[in-house]
């Protein structure tokens, strides 16, 4: 479903700030890349839970029609 891969998405983010924020208080570099990773898939999965939503949007309209 659209609304798993938005949840999955905002997860991932928050994951990724998370990670981010750790690796910068320890200095870790890595650690703060993986998070800046995570922010991404995570806005990447939520634009697909997005776009599965817009496609159902439209196969609905035309069904209706």
């Amino acid at each position: 479903m659209a609304i798993d891969d938005e949840i999955e998405g905002k997860m991932d983010q928050v994951k990724g700030k998370l990670k981010e924020e750790a690796g910068k208080a320890t200095g870790d570099r890595s650690t703060e890349a993986e998070g800046h990773g995570d922010q991404f898939k995570g806005k990447a999965k939520e634009a697909l839970g997005d776009a599965k939503d817009a496609l159902n949007k439209g196969k609905e309209a035309i069904i209706k029609d």
